[in-house]
């Protein structure tokens, strides 16, 4: 085995590498920034997390909601300072800073006052200029950080800590705002959520397949030459039958997924395929190589 193959060599962060990043979050801040500005707040409709607290207390104290932001989002950049890294705290402090100045810079900017509109859309944007700050690396909220921690101390999910305290914000929503516009933050949470998903993951997720067959080696090789599909074969036995098994595992994409279903049911009608959605891939897929003689 050639050692030197295996060796990982050190990832130097590049200039340029560090630069990328915090333009995007600057972007993803000023993005975020501007849906709240041009659409939540002329209508009354309310974020999540600790930027849903901001937006209450700045309507009724009268504050800079961009400074309510930083400021309620200190304690929680403190518990990340253990639990995340400086790397993230300092990538996460300043994303929080860029969304406190484009929320004053967008400051009165009214877009639209149809809460329809303003929930659709400020649902889309506000979810695009978040999920860009995720996808990089940083996070506009650290109600995902309490969550970390009280977690571990309750024995609560993640899920649920941020649920109970978004149910209590926006329970406060319909106290301050009224209730109709309490259902439209709720709606416009959820648009965003699946925007954030779109972002971090992508339109195009790939499938994880596995195919278990009495026909493997000649279901494998069709995929490796005719459809140049690079396939991994794992060894088992069979549960029931205490046969040996072998296992053909691969990743292809969505149009590639009709293509693998018509010759494994071709070759074996009686095939079992697992097919897993695969939102992230690494690393480089082996293609058919042709020598010409």
């Amino acid at each position: 085995m050639n050692l030197s193959s295996c060796i990982k060599l050190p990832q130097r962060k590049t200039v340029f590498s560090i630069i990328r990043k915090m333009i995007f979050l600057s972007l993803g801040a000023f993005i975020a920034g501007f849906a709240i500005e041009g659409f939540l707040v002329p209508n009354k409709i309310i974020d999540g997390g600790v930027v849903g607290v901001s937006m209450i207390l700045s309507h009724l104290l009268k504050y800079n909601l961009g400074l309510l932001i930083v400021v309620l989002n200190i304690p929680f950049l403190c518990l990340a300072l253990n639990k995340m890294g400086k790397t993230f705290l300092f990538q996460t402090f300043y994303a929080i800073a860029m969304l406190g100045i484009a929320t004053n810079l967008f400051s009165h900017y009214e877009v639209t006052h149809d809460h329809l509109l303003a929930t659709v859309f400020g649902g889309i944007i506000l979810g695009f200029g978040v999920g860009l700050v995720l996808k990089n690396e940083g996070s506009l909220d650290g109600t995902e950080i309490m969550s970390l921690v009280l977690s571990k101390k309750f024995g609560l999910s993640v899920g649920e800590i941020i649920m109970g305290f978004n149910i209590f914000i926006y329970g406060a929503s319909g106290l301050i705002f009224g209730w109709e516009q309490a259902m439209y933050s709720i709606l416009t949470y959820f648009v965003a959520y699946r925007v954030i998903d779109v972002v971090i993951d992508g339109l195009d997720t790939s499938k994880s397949i596995r195919i278990i067959s009495d026909c493997a080696e000649e279901i494998g090789k069709v995929l490796i030459e005719d459809l140049e599909i690079g396939v991994t074969y794992l060894y088992g036995k069979g549960g029931y039958s205490g046969a040996d098994k072998t296992v053909i595992y691969c990743v292809v994409s969505r149009l590639e997924m009709s293509k693998l279903k018509e010759v494994v049911r071709k070759i074996d009608p009686m095939a079992f395929l697992s097919v897993v959605d695969v939102h992230e891939v690494y690393g480089t897929r082996m293609k058919k190589r042709i020598d010409k003689i």
